[in-house]
Parts: C-alpha cells; sequence; structure tokens
C-alpha cells in the first residue's frame, strides 16, 4: 500500500522532456533514459534469465537486508528469486545503456542477487570493472555461475556481509568509483552509511543510482536524505530507482521524470 500511494504522489509531480530546461538533463532523458532500442548483449542475458526462472532448485538463502515483499521464507527457489529479486528486463537494460552512456572504468554493485543485472553492467563495456558484494554465499555461487555461462571476464564478487565488506574494498580498489547502484540493503541507515563510504572515493564525474527510493517509508527517507546532502547538485526521480550526481557546474536541481 505505500508503494502505491507513493506513485500516485510521484505521478502527480513527474514530467517528461517537455519544459526540461536543464541540457544535461534533457541530453540524458531524450537519449538514454527513453531510448527503446536494444542491444546485442541483451539476448544472452535474456536467455539466462530463462534457464533462472525455469530452475527446479532450491536454495537457503541468508537476507541479510530489509527482506521481502512478498513473504518469501529462508529456503526459496531459484525460479522465484529470478522472478521476484531479480531487476526486470527495462530497468537492467537501463542501468546497462547508463553506463554504456557514461562509460565508468569503475562499476560497483551493492546487491548481486543472481546476477542478471550485474550481468547488463558488465556487458555495456568488457573494458570497465565491475565489483559486486553478494551476503548470501549459496546467491552467490548461481550468480558466479551467470557470469560464466555469459563469459564476463571483467567481474569481481565480494562474498560476505556488506557491512563488513564494503569499506576494506573501497580501501582497496586503488581508484575512484565512477558508478555505483545501490541495491544491498532496503532499509534506512544502511543505505544512509553505504551512500557516505562510497561518496568519500568518488568525484565529480560519479554517477549513484539507488534502487527503489519509494519501496517503503525508510528508503524514502533515506532518499530524501541523499537529495539534501551538501555535496549532491542533481538528482533525478525515475521511481524505481532514483540517479545522483555530484557535478559541481550544475546548478542545484532535483527532477521527477516518467521513464
Amino acid at each position: 500500500m505505500f508503494e502505491l500511494l507513493a506513485y500516485l504522489k510521484y505521478r502527480l509531480r513527474a514530467g517528461t522532456a517537455h519544459g526540461l530546461h536543464s541540457p544535461f538533463v534533457y541530453g540524458l532523458y531524450t537519449t538514454v533514459i527513453c531510448h527503446d532500442g536494444t542491444f546485442a548483449a541483451f539476448a544472452p542475458i535474456e536467455a539466462r534469465r530463462r534457464t533462472l526462472l525455469s530452475s527446479p532448485d532450491s536454495l537457503t538463502v541468508t537476507d541479510l537486508g530489509a527482506g521481502s515483499h512478498t513473504g518469501a521464507g529462508q529456503v526459496r527457489r531459484v525460479a522465484a528469486i529470478a522472478r521476484t529479486a531479480a531487476k526486470p528486463p527495462h530497468l537492467a537494460q537501463l542501468l546497462f545503456r547508463f553506463v554504456n552512456h557514461f562509460r565508468p572504468a569503475t562499476v560497483l554493485e551493492l546487491g548481486t542477487s543472481l546476477g542478471l543485472t550485474t550481468a547488463y553492467l558488465a556487458a555495456a563495456d568488457s573494458r570497465h570493472r565491475v565489483v559486486t558484494f553478494e551476503g548470501c554465499p549459496h546467491v552467490a555461487t548461481v550468480a558466479r555461475e551467470t557470469f560464466a555461462a555469459l563469459h564476463l571476464a571483467n567481474v569481481e564478487l565480494v562474498e560476505g556481509n556488506l557491512d563488513a565488506t564494503l569499506g576494506p574494498t573501497l580501501a582497496a580498489l586503488g581508484a575512484p568509483v565512477d558508478f555505483v547502484f545501490f541495491d544491498g540493503n532496503h532499509r534506512r541507515e544502511p543505505t544512509l552509511r553505504y551512500f557516505e563510504q562510497c561518496l568519500a572515493n568518488a568525484h565529480e564525474d560519479s554517477v549513484f543510482v539507488f534502487d527503489d527510493i519509494h519501496w517503503s517509508e525508510e528508503m524514502e527517507q533515506a532518499w530524501d536524505a541523499i537529495r539534501a546532502h551538501p555535496a549532491v547538485t542533481v538528482t533525478v526521480d525515475l521511481f524505481h530507482i532514483g540517479l545522483v550526481f555530484f557535478r559541481k557546474k550544475q546548478p542545484r536541481q532535483d527532477f521527477w521524470l516518467r521513464p
């Protein structure tokens, strides 16, 4: 119910390219967000999705986040995880287009799941480095199978509780983070903490993408706090995801746009 009410509020204020006065956001909206073409990388990833959706296997899942809206238990079928936890094709492909557009050298994904969204992030450019974090060892095993099946050699999977793994991994990167997809914990405090940790390794052209910003009251509170952060200059609310930019030459603005 919360998400439905949040969506109604979003629809009341969300617009399109008409009247969009920021050249940067206008270009991003018209050429990337609203792009409806396809790429060669999509077909094999979606074939892997179909394989997972038809899998008869079950996993014992260690859930270190806010849980599931579906009330899923500890033992879950791989097919159910692929259906409910993996990003749907239109959102995963939007992330692909963002990476394809911004060309980040180092990409972080906080929350691997079965590796389908990771695959889209990695397939956008085989030259960039994708570091993805997964808390559940059994889910991580299936994700590694996904990367192997798709021949993705530019993915590094960090296994373990994100609270313990994110800081050391950021310290060992040896490079700034250019693109971060936050999908690791749908609660306010951890989301803000991970944001601050990644922000310490960010730069003016970094792009942060937050998943499920209207999933719950806690996530909306986290999103509002991130939008108000002094380092943030531009945000774009697409309802299911939120984009955060740190471009110092951009005027401070928040946008609500319909994908």
